[in-house]
């Protein structure tokens, strides 16, 4: 039986009605197998189909959690889901099936959710957009015709279309803002450790990669890191515990704010008028909210240190996991198996010291601290997501664009998330505004370590200054 109201509901609002007996769980997994099944050959967002497992679970006992019932995909890189497939977006790693549930995998279950499936990725989650060989394009419900972003696109083009309510999505350098902002959604990265990354977190090692959900309203995101975001048995370097629970910090006014705000990126470039005008509407409509605004146009880091430093580190990192994948697999890597983004990272990366590498660990380090020392002044940092709207598909090309001219455009793109994975803090994109021709557009609040408290106040604050639940893309339901 069809449940055609099923793209009115956020997820808190699905599992509402699943408790009141409106509508069944399974009933609900209909609905989103129907919607994949609808829209999916025009954006590819779901790349593995779970339907069989996912009926049959729908028809067992639940777990009582905050989301029972509800329809849930995750993203294919780096989450074992038992029985089923994880490529990272690889065809090096097409016939690798996980054996156990990760810990997060396990909560998400014991939140109720109904696991349908796995969402499309770029190979190794390095680009900004979810464009590969192995998995194929994902596209952006807004227009087809544009980027979702990434890497968690294909998560981000599934709850943007209507497929589910709310998916699983990552960030290493913004691959949860980055596809939230282009797709319309609200992404939050949490601070470093906050969720789970074990048992085996070896990826997680350097403490850029952190993992939550991609939705469409803000008490969605407050809710699932609510249940998820504890600390882990025997995890080193969990953060400072929350004061409360997030969904009491939703319903809290977040009081008068000192937010700086910039546009500064590490190249100087300008952010394109459409992304100019509505950070420009953006630090407006905080004035009128009663916050205090500073601008702040330049942050005085040194961002060519900072980035050099990453990249050293990313670049081990990416190194030591393809010969962590050589010994599970039995067999290198060949030129052919990997994209040639992909394999030129891995190629120079092998080329590292480790004086090199100790050094990139300690720069890190150093200019983390002097970043998290600018929240002496203020509480929120604003800026944009991306430099520019949603790019077209082919522009950010991981297959065709030599790698070189790929990283010069995606320093045209993007260049505002990586830092706050550096520095481990909490930031958050929300979905403030569209382009004149209706591409979506996101601002980036980011707080301090431990701190996303505050910017749950404020983002519930603004969903209800100018809300956004009722944008359509036309690609929907």
């Amino acid at each position: 039986m069809a449940f055609a109201e099923y793209d009115r509901y956020d997820a808190l609002g699905l599992a509402q009605l699943v408790r009141r007996g409106d509508v069944s769980a399974l009933e609900l997994v209909e609905e989103a197998i129907a919607r994949i099944e609808r829209h999916n050959p025009q954006l590819n967002a779901v790349v593995y189909k779970a339907y069989d497992e996912a009926r049959a679970t729908a028809k067992t006992k639940l777990p009582d959690g905050p989301f029972k019932g509800v329809p849930f995909l995750i993203k294919d890189i780096n989450l074992p889901v038992a029985g089923w497939p994880m490529t990272n977006g690889s065809a090096w790693l097409r016939d690798y099936v996980s054996t156990e549930d990760c810990e997060l995998v396990r909560r998400y279950r014991a939140a109720g959710v109904v696991l349908v499936g796995k969402t499309n990725t770029p190979e190794f989650g390095i680009p900004g957009t979810t464009e590969g060989r192995h998995l194929g394009i994902c596209r952006n419900p807004w227009n087809p015709d544009h980027s979702a972003g990434g890497s968690s696109g294909g998560a981000a083009a599934a709850v943007a279309s209507g497929m589910v309510a709310m998916a699983h999505g990552s960030d290493g350098l913004g691959s949860i803002r980055i596809p939230a902002a282009q797709c319309g959604l609200v992404g939050l990265k949490p601070t470093q450790g906050r969720n789970p990354g074990g048992p085996d977190d070896r990826n997680r090692a350097h403490g850029l990669v952190v993992d939550h959900v991609l939705t469409r309203s803000v008490r969605d995101c407050a809710a699932m890191l609510d249940w998820t975001g504890y600390p882990e048995d025997d995890a080193p370097y969990a953060p400072a515990p929350k004061a409360r629970p997030y969904m009491d910090e939703i319903h809290t006014p977040p009081g008068k704010l000192k937010i700086a705000f910039t546009t500064e990126v590490p190249r100087k470039t300008a952010p394109h008028p459409d992304v100019q005008a509505v950070f420009d509407a953006t630090v407006t409509l905080l004035g009128e909210l009663g916050h205090t605004m500073i601008e702040k146009p330049e942050l005085n880091i040194d961002w060519r240190k900072l980035y050099r430093a990453q990249a050293t580190v990313s670049g081990a990192m990416f190194a030591a996991a393809i010969d962590d994948w050589t010994s599970v697999l039995g067999h290198a890597p060949r030129e052919e198996d990997f994209e040639p983004l992909a394999w030129a990272s891995y190629n120079a990366s092998k080329s590292l010291t480790g004086s090199q590498i100790g050094e990139g660990l300690q720069n890190l380090r150093l200019l983390s601290r002097q970043l998290l020392a600018l929240w002496r002044e203020f509480d929120v940092l604003l800026s944009p997501v991306t430099l520019t709207p949603p790019p077209a598909i082919g522009h950010l090309d991981p297959v065709h664009v030599e790698p070189r001219e790929f990283n010069k455009r995606q320093g045209r793109v993007f260049g505002y998330t990586p830092p706050w994975n550096m520095t481990g803090q909490p930031s958050f994109s929300l979905p403030l505004g569209l382009s004149p021709d209706k591409l979506p557009i996101g601002m980036m609040f980011t707080g301090r370590y431990g701190d996303e408290a505050t910017l749950f106040r404020l983002a519930a604050q603004l969903e209800h200054a100018r809300p956004w639940k009722d944008r359509r893309p036309p690609v929907w339901g």
